[in-house]
């Protein structure tokens, strides 16, 4: 596996270093199942092959496209792939299966078209199988082109010209099945599509008190039945590598009747379509249903999703993920020698890895052969979901463990609301009561504890039952930090007589828990563990990659952009928008959004621009409009861009300098990036983290508490955040993240995200790729 943490940052920074050696030919391919976000990786493969001179070719309906030949390989050019097919699901270049192409006749024919066009270098999406036939076109390639000499098909001199054919895989799937990356293309998608059915199957459902049992897709891999039964709060679930032992009808049917004992109205069980028993023997919907019918007595209903969960527009997640491994396929081919070994690109962390191809096959293939054998502890190794599963469990099966001594653990929301937070709260208080152990919540922050009314209030199992699917904060959040008046804070702390608490929040929620380290010294009723739980649509919490609301909040920029706007734009042609996203002074949304919207330009805080710039993109735009023929563009920024080139002065640059060209439009995207549901990456990372913190609270109390009971937590290591960093849950102390933060302008001092804007720019056809250091202290455009 080869590691390209700083080689990536490199090559996405400077792009605009290029190679002297002959014109590369690519062709792009995709096969096997679609998947949504495979037009967002074709685009970004055609747009940076273009950017670094290479030519590049579509082949249209997979492999059989291959073999056809004649107008099923063009030639590809800038405006063949606009913005619009990042809105696309599926694969706008088509795909099929291919009985011809398994021959090696039908091969031979398809090396004869690469050949005759210049191409020796193939980029194919698709799944297991479709990467296996392009290893072996890839194997044969030598054989193949000496045959197409002896017979007079093409020039002699072709296997000195074309010596290898060099490959490399991206994999599209909705299952995510395929060892070597850690999430597929379209899998992400699929999650949004079986949520949204799950939302409308939860209101039918709880007004009747049925039960439902929801078949999602996924052949051998559970990963969406796992992933979407930890999002929807299911109270049971069926995946293929954890299969039920004998007796599971007994168990599942009381672990649903003790659902309903604590106030739950309905109960959602999700069932892989490939689920079987531990004998391997298959179970069906229709087997669960019969059997909750004649044991439990509950009106049962059955939805399979079927192929829904391939349709629909892809998610932020996966256009970002399709522009990201696309381009990078690109840059692994440009790099290539007749040495290279073919890769997969893969997501690790944050970072493109390129990963040996036939390697990833090889474990794909080892983890199947264990499911034949039943080897199912194997199977759940290599999937690696045993800690979602035990995530899962202690949020949605209620079974408190006997405790000697219950510890009372507070939860407390501080900053602006963000989607994910009641899914936090919800996770806490079920993993802390399946310990034994008491919650308590302080009703909007720590003005509840100011207050002359009582706002602490007690947490039951059957209080948060529906939350994980719920926006906002339900039991308020406010951004007064507790400096405001510490004596009275402490006084409610010993009043409640708390053991351990947790902060949900932003860059507040952060600030607070320094506020309440550095006053232990005078208030003893702060010595407890505290760690913080980041949840802000503006993801400028130091200590993670990512703050719950974020994705959702991505979502619905991108749903607004290019779903709302630009459906209010199609009767006025030419047109650009200039849209503000909210985040203060961290330009994380407008960036991403910029990249899964395929924006032309994202104005934010940390990258100092001038007019200079602005005038550079406004004659990028004007030719845009002049020789590429578009109607509309987008520009982003983010609320608090710059003091002077705010989002008025753009607007108003734009509109002044390109008049003749394009009318130009204003919006403002305002609280409506707060709103709406959870989506599912929020969700799942909301139980991530609580299950994390519950684990840092519990353990530290046991560490810190007195034998008359009182807690003394003394060492600043108790006061922490839980965060997301490479994809990697790690507890920091904040003592250690105050140091890497930026109090004065509630940001992080390094963000892993700015490495991606130069990327956006080369997707934008822009001929300039400028990155620029971090503002200097109190720095602003001039």
């Amino acid at each position: 596996m080869e590691s390209k943490e700083t080689r990536e940052d490199q090559q996405q920074c400077d792009h605009g270093t290029k190679s002297n050696a002959p014109t590369k030919c690519i062709a792009v391919i995709t096969s096997g199942g679609d998947a949504q976000g495979m037009n967002a990786a074709v685009r970004a493969a055609v747009r940076m092959a273009i950017y670094n001179d290479a030519r590049v070719f579509a082949v249209h309906e997979g492999y059989q496209g291959l073999v056809e030949g004649e107008d099923f390989i063009k030639e590809m050019t800038w405006s063949n792939f606009l913005i619009v097919l990042i809105l696309k699901g599926g694969t706008i270049i088509g795909t099929a299966r291919c009985q011809e192409f398994r021959a090696k006749e039908g091969r031979i024919k398809a090396a004869k078209n690469l050949v005759g066009r210049g191409i020796s270098n193939l980029m194919v999406i698709g799944g297991d199988g479709s990467l296996t036939g392009a290893n072996l076109f890839r194997r044969e390639w030598t054989e193949l082109l000496t045959i197409l000499i002896e017979r007079g098909e093409i020039p002699e001199n072709s296997l000195i010209e074309y010596p290898v054919l060099n490959i490399v895989g991206l994999v599209g799937s909705i299952d995510n099945d395929f060892c070597g990356t850690k999430m597929t293309i379209g899998a992400d998608s699929a999650l949004h599509r079986i949520l949204e059915c799950a939302n409308a199957i939860i209101t039918t459902a709880s007004s009747h008190r049925r039960t439902f049992v929801l078949e999602v897709m996924g052949r051998r891999c559970g990963y969406l039945a796992l992933i979407s039964g930890l999002a929807i709060g299911a109270d049971w679930i069926f995946i293929p590598e954890v299969p039920p032992e004998d007796g599971w009808e007994e168990r599942m049917c009381a672990q649903l009747k003790a659902a309903r004992n604590v106030g739950n109205r309905l109960n959602i069980i999700v069932l892989a379509e490939g689920a079987v028993d531990i004998h391997g023997n298959a179970i069906t919907a229709e087997q669960v249903k019969q059997i909750l019918v004649k044991y439990a007595q509950q009106d049962t209903r059955i939805t399979v999703l079927g192929h829904v969960q391939r349709g629909g527009s892809p998610s932020a997640f996966d256009r970002i993920l399709g522009c990201r491994m696309g381009a990078e396929a690109v840059l692994s081919l440009l790099e290539s020698t007749v040495d290279t070994t073919p890769f997969v690109i893969g997501l690790q962390g944050n970072d493109m890895i390129r990963v040996p191809l036939m390697e990833c096959v090889e474990k794909t293939r080892n983890l199947a052969k264990a499911m034949d054998e039943h080897n199912f502890e194997a199977a759940l190794d290599l999937r690696n979901f045993g800690n979602t599963l035990s995530i899962f469990k202690g949020c949605n099966y209620y079974s408190p463990i006997p405790c000697d001594q219950k510890f009372r653990i507070c939860i407390m929301a501080v900053g602006a609301p963000a989607a994910g937070m009641n899914a936090a709260i919800r996770s806490v208080t079920r993993l802390s009561i399946n310990q034994g152990h008491e919650v308590f919540c302080i009703r909007d922050g720590f003005e509840g504890l100011l207050s002359d009314t009582d706002n602490v209030q007690k947490m039951e199992w059957v209080t948060v039952h529906d939350w994980i699917a719920k926006g906002g904060c339900d039991i308020g959040t406010k951004r007064t930090l507790p400096s405001v008046n510490m004596e009275k804070i402490a006084a409610g702390f010993k009043k409640y007589k708390f053991h351990g608490l947790v902060i949900i929040g932003g860059f507040e929620a952060f600030k607070s828990a320094t506020q309440l380290l550095e006053a232990r010294n005078t208030f003893e009723a702060f010595a407890i563990p505290i760690i913080v739980i980041p949840a802000t649509l503006s993801n400028n919490v130091p200590g993670t990659d990512y703050s719950l609301g974020t994705d959702t909040s991505l979502n619905v920029i991108v749903e607004v952009c290019y779903h709302r706007i630009r459906q209010s734009a199609t009767a006025a042609n030419h047109r650009v928008f200039v849209v503000e996203t909210m985040g203060g002074n961290c330009g994380y949304l407008a960036t991403m959004a910029g990249l899964a919207s395929g924006a032309d330009a994202a104005y934010i805080f940390e990258e100092k621009y001038n007019i200079n710039d602005l005038q550079g993109d406004v004659a990028h735009m004007i030719a845009k409009f002049k020789q590429d023929k578009i109607h509309r563009g987008l520009l982003l920024t983010n609320e608090f861009c710059s003091r002077n080139y705010d989002t008025d002065f753009i607007t108003r640059l734009f509109a002044d300098e390109g008049k003749e060209y394009f009318t130009t439009r204003k919006n403002v995207l305002g609280h409506v990036q707060q709103g709406g549901y959870p989506s599912p990456f929020d969700r799942v990372l909301s139980s991530r983290f609580a299950y994390a913190a519950t684990s840092f609270l519990i353990r530290e109390i046991k560490n810190n508490i007195r034998g008359d009971g009182v807690m003394n937590a003394s060492h600043p290591s108790t006061v922490a955040l839980v965060g997301s960093q490479n994809r990697s849950l790690r507890i920091s102390p904040v003592t250690d993240l105050m140091a890497v933060a930026d109090f004065d302008k509630r940001i992080p001092k390094q963000q892993w995200w700015m490495r991606l804007r130069p990327l956006m720019r080369i997707l934008a056809h822009h001929k300039q790729t400028f990155q620029r250091e971090l503002r200097p202290e109190n720095a602003d455009t001039e």
